[in-house]
Formats: structure tokens, sequence, C-alpha cells
């Protein structure tokens, strides 16, 4: 059983930056692709960022060249540096752990509670 813990949400103005981070226990952290995914008020939980075992990533059309996605293996940690935030990007943002190489949340076995992420205009 594999538990994971957010941190490093809160309130930016556009513009800004912030790092997620995302601390995993309880498991084999190598053994995981880890992800990002994200969910606004009345709207779906969507992919952001996903990053391999071998440490390939994958981002979003929505995030590519603002966001980069990092994984700590000596820390059991992942990380998601988001930079040029806009007030679209608000939401709540969750870590996840899946065993294969996917875009959909149906893939990932996993879940951390999630951490805000307000962006003010």
């Amino acid at each position: 059983q594999v538990q994971l813990v957010e941190s490093g949400g809160g309130l930016v103005q556009t513009g800004g930056s912030l790092r997620l981070s995302c601390a995993a226990s309880g498991g084999t952290f190598s053994s995981y692709g880890m992800g990002w995914f994200r969910q606004a008020p009345g709207k779906e939980r969507y992919f952001v960022a996903q990053i391999t075992r071998v440490g390939g990533t994958y981002y979003a059309d929505s995030v590519k060249g603002r966001f980069t996605i990092s994984r700590d293996s000596a820390k059991n940690t992942v990380y998601l540096q988001m930079n040029s935030l806009k007030p679209e990007d608000t939401a709540v943002y969750y870590c996840a752990a899946a065993s294969i190489t996917t875009r959909a949340s149906s893939g990932y076995a996993y879940w951390g509670q999630g951490t805000q992420v307000t962006v003010s205009s």
C-alpha cells in the first residue's frame, strides 16, 4: 500500500511560480510512474504530467513549457515545478502512482489527498 502526501500549494499571482511536492511511503517508489492531475470546481480530474520509472516525462498540452515534473528517488518524492501560472491553472492538484505509463486517471492505483493551487488575476 502506497501513501502519498502532497504539499506546496497556495495562492499566487498570475505569472508566479509554485513547486508542489509529493512524498511517497509504504511501497517501492522506483516501481511506480508518478503523475500529477488537477481538478477545478465542477470539472473532471485532468492529467497534468507524468514521470516514468526511468525518468521519461509527459505533459498535457496546456502546461507544456511551463510545468516540469521530476523525481528524487533518494527522498521518495516527486515534484511539479509550475512557472508562468495562469488563473486557469487554479485547481486542486493530486499526486498519483501507477505501474504503467498512462494519462488516464483509471490507470493510477494510489492517490494523495490533493493540494489547492489558486492563481489570482
